[in-house]
């Protein structure tokens, strides 16, 4: 098949902009490394593999994310359609079975008429022609080699720890106890690990204490993302920091002792069958044997068997604000586009929002429509001025999309109102907006 654009990257943002382009009419090649050579994070070769987390976080649309949920699931996002397929209990979370997930995006991706699946390498930037470059943060060094020369600019790098899997049969439910926070939600979805104070300090310096994966020279300046800073990064920081992030308390009732324990360790469904759960906010770089012996301090988890422990890996991004113009493309090589975690998004949902919208404006310019970039009230067009320009190029961080990337309220919407209001509100003036751009924008053929 002759191809009219080429989209390199079968993550969530590659396999999201070859498919609103291909459904846009639009005949693509997709070239996706894994197959043939594997990455320091990946298990599989399918397409749009979660790496870390199974969670696409929070589907309430009053938040952030769960408004670019519902805005992804407007404009007919793949990944959105797929997660929500293969959907597993987590409160007011999305949260997917990660292999059923990832094989139905690869089965629609590789069965559609319009896309071409090569399992290949790319070394450089294609020398002409419509490109997307969706690489995410684990692109492969000579092509990375070749960005850089086309940017003139060195990427910027960060770590991204993985958090570990463990088989439900091997945890003590006579000690945990299934529970979500407040008991929010129809059905109780999270399995609770209690700690006491003497257990919580205990486990606090022993994090400390633990021995932890070796830098190379060249990574040792590199700085973590704080959401997914590994656990025992955390609690380096004091020794209560864990106590307000993933092991809170707050919220949760022991129903042995109906009271809130002093910290406690959440896991997730990670599958549809409910036979492995991942340790919420663990992600962390201590040595495999270290993860098993601490990690089975855990009240609950003293007989766990780990179907995957924790990594780290090493994710890089360019300068996006800088070198990226408002329609994702290359200021120095426009007919290239950049999407995904390379551009400086952080998360699954946000990655594959940027692919949407790369996707999106490749096809009308391949049509010869105008390209008409979502308003910034949205949650699509928050994230992409903030990657675009928004954003402070020195200095830019990777991002998670959230309500301080929205221009304020204004008028007697913008008063002094609960903070739960404001976003109810936002969200209110994102539909109405999206609607808008929906119904006099360009729209897939």
């Amino acid at each position: 098949m002759v191809h009219q654009i080429h989209v390199i990257g079968g993550g969530l943002a590659g396999s999201e902009a070859a498919w609103q382009l291909a459904q846009a009419g639009i005949r693509v090649r997709l070239s996706e490394m894994r197959g043939i050579e594997a990455t320091p994070a990946h298990q599989t070769d399918s397409l749009a593999e979660l790496v870390c987390s199974n969670s696409f976080r929070s589907d309430d649309p009053t938040n952030a994310v769960g408004l670019l949920h519902a805005e992804m699931r407007a404009l007919g996002s793949l990944i959105m359609a797929k997660a929500d397929a293969h959907r597993v209990p987590a409160g007011s979370a999305l949260a997917v079975d990660r292999e059923g997930y990832a094989e139905a995006v690869t089965r629609a991706v590789a069965g559609h008429p319009l896309i071409e699946l090569v399992r290949e390498r790319v070394d450089a930037l294609p020398a002409d022609g419509p490109v997307i470059v969706a690489t995410g943060p684990l692109t492969a060094a000579a092509l990375a080699d070749s960005i850089g020369a086309a940017t003139g600019a060195d990427a910027l790098a960060f770590f991204d720890a993985i958090a570990p899997i463990v088989h439900h049969h091997s945890i003590d439910m006579d000690v945990a106890w299934m529970a979500s926070r407040w008991d929010k939600g129809e059905t109780k979805d999270y399995i609770n690990c209690p700690m006491d104070k003497d257990q919580y300090l205990a486990f606090h310096q022993a994090l400390l204490d633990g021995e932890k994966t070796a830098f190379k020279e060249w990574e040792k300046d590199t700085p973590y993302f704080d959401g997914c800073m590994p656990i025992e990064v955390m609690a380096e920081r004091g020794v209560d920091t864990m106590r307000y992030g993933p092991m809170k308390p707050v919220g949760l009732d022991n129903p042995r002792t109906g009271r809130w324990p002093y910290a406690v360790v959440q896991l997730r469904q990670d599958n549809a069958l409910g036979t492995l759960w991942n340790m919420v906010g663990f992600q962390t770089k201590l040595k495999h044997a270290e993860q098993v012996r601490l990690f089975r301090t855990i009240p609950g988890l003293e007989k766990a068997e780990f179907a995957r422990l924790g990594g780290l890996h090493r994710n890089t991004f360019i300068q996006s604000p800088k070198l990226l113009d408002g329609a994702l493309r290359l200021k120095s090589r426009p007919n290239i586009r950049f999407a995904g975690q390379i551009t400086g998004c952080e998360g699954y949902v946000e990655s594959a929002a940027i692919g949407l919208l790369a996707g999106r404006f490749a096809a009308a310019e391949l049509l010869g429509r105008p390209i008409e970039t979502p308003p910034a009230a949205t949650a699509l067009g928050a994230l992409l001025g903030h990657i675009t320009g928004g954003a402070e190029a020195d200095g830019y961080q990777p991002m998670n999309v959230n309500f301080g990337l929205f221009p304020p309220l204004e008028g007697a919407k913008g008063g002094r109102k609960r903070k739960g209001d404001r976003k109810a509100m936002m969200a209110e003036r994102a539909g109405e907006a999206l609607k808008a751009w929906m119904d006099g924008g360009v729209e897939p053929a």
